[in-house]
């Protein structure tokens, strides 16, 4: 007997409907590919791709673990947004890191700043959020009336905002973000509301339009950051800041990054490579800042607050322009023992390989080159490691892995020699 096209088409949406309401729910660790829409929870297995048709809710009290290797493939059309209202944990390794990305197909040079999905947006009810060898690509899409996140309340809460990549908004919350890469990105790469924070070992490259900073901090976050590459972010490297009102007060503690090129394609008053405003603490120690548009500058209207310290800052620039504005006067902080020329082409901290001619509004990333520094660089030896840090006893999530802010180096930058 044959069935009716109606009463198929009746069982296809039934399905569909089915399909909109739960997916993946505590799913077992077999390495098994799957797609997702609607409320998720349990393990992505190891290996696995996940198909990600359309909006996904971790929910309040539950937890996702994605493990090694997994592949998240972002629908184009549908442009998902990954919301956090639980917990998450994407445990990737270095010989198999996590992807959050999107076909090879759309992967083309007009799509280099992403904007083909929209982000991960860990919620006030998020306890825990653990990135580790992840890759974040291709992200960043404007939110509409109909975005989860809008219709939540979450990140902006209105439509017309493009999403960073990382939204994460608990003051009592944890967040590790470490040994990961963020690339491809429509705005700002990360935007924290709050939180335990370590940030350690990262790398953001061809990132922002218009505006879009690498690592944003508002109030409630303490936070140490460390050994993270940033390469030609349109606006800051670090944005730092106390707005909102939440406790505690903001108190980052950045040392040893590495900064090349950051803030040019946005030359505001705010673009540069530190920005500092509202009353955040912010103490600031071996970093390198190359050809970077700034060193650390704060607002006048709205400054740090005064307790701030910077200590072994070093700065280089190619040409006499990028030089002339590190000088620390008014607004451009300096800091004791910075290494800071005022001649062109002073203080090479001799990378082992990036031409330090490379035009400073260069987005495009090569990943042949290595930010380490040659057995000769002067930046060797000239930083301090008798300073304290937040996450020194560790952040420990209920998984049972505990993080640990990695301790300080004796080099300025990011990298030291090659071993």
């Amino acid at each position: 007997m044959k069935t009716k096209p109606f009463f198929k088409l009746l069982t296809l949406v039934v399905l569909a409907l089915a399909g909109c309401k739960k997916a993946n729910i505590d799913v077992d660790t077999a390495t098994v590919d799957g797609s997702a829409i609607g409320e998720v929870s349990g393990v992505w297995a190891k290996g696995s791709t996940q198909v990600i048709k359309g909006d996904i809710v971790i929910p309040e009290g539950k937890t996702l673990t994605i493990e090694e290797g997994v592949t998240v493939l972002m629908d184009t059309v549908a442009k998902p947004e990954i919301i956090i209202k639980g917990n998450l944990y994407a445990l990737g390794t270095t010989e198999n890191p996590i992807k959050f990305t999107v076909n090879e197909f759309y992967k083309t040079p007009s799509k280099k700043f992403g904007k083909l999905w929209g982000g991960i947006l860990a919620g006030p009810t998020c306890e825990e959020l653990v990135l580790d060898h992840v890759i974040l690509e291709y992200g960043g899409s404007t939110t509409s009336d109909a975005s989860t996140s809008v219709k939540m309340g979450l990140y902006k809460a209105k439509a017309g905002e493009n999403l960073p990549a990382l939204w994460f908004a608990n003051a009592n919350g944890k967040l590790v973000v470490q040994n990961s890469i963020f690339r491809n990105l429509q705005e700002d790469c990360t935007y924290i509301e709050g939180g335990k924070i370590i940030f350690a070992n990262n790398v953001f490259y061809t990132t922002g339009v218009t505006g879009g900073e690498a690592m944003n901090f508002k109030s409630g976050c303490l936070a140490d950051i460390a050994y993270n590459l940033v390469y030609s972010t349109n606006t800051n490297a670090l944005k730092l800041s106390n707005t909102g009102d939440k406790t505690p007060q903001t108190y980052i503690i950045a040392y040893n990054n590495t900064m090349v090129n950051t803030g040019w394609r946005r030359p505001t008053a705010k673009g540069g490579s530190i920005w500092l405003e509202s009353a955040v603490r912010a103490d600031l120690y071996n970093n390198l800042f190359a050809n970077t548009r700034f060193g650390v500058k704060r607002d006048p209207k709205k400054p740090e607050d005064s307790r701030s310290a910077y200590s072994n800052n070093w700065y280089y620039g190619f040409d006499q322009t990028t030089v002339n504005q590190f000088q620390p006067t008014g607004d451009i902080v300096g800091g004791k023992n910075d290494v800071i020329s005022n001649v062109a082409g002073a203080n090479d901290p001799k990378f082992v390989n990036y031409p330090l001619n490379t035009a400073v509004t260069n987005a495009d990333f090569n990943t042949a080159w290595d930010f380490h520094l040659q057995g000769n660089s002067p930046a060797l030896g000239k930083g301090i490691t008798n300073f304290t840090r937040h996450h020194k006893a560790g952040i420990i999530m209920k998984n049972g892995i505990t993080y640990i802010s990695p301790s300080p180096s004796t080099f300025v930058g990011a990298y030291g020699t090659k071993l």
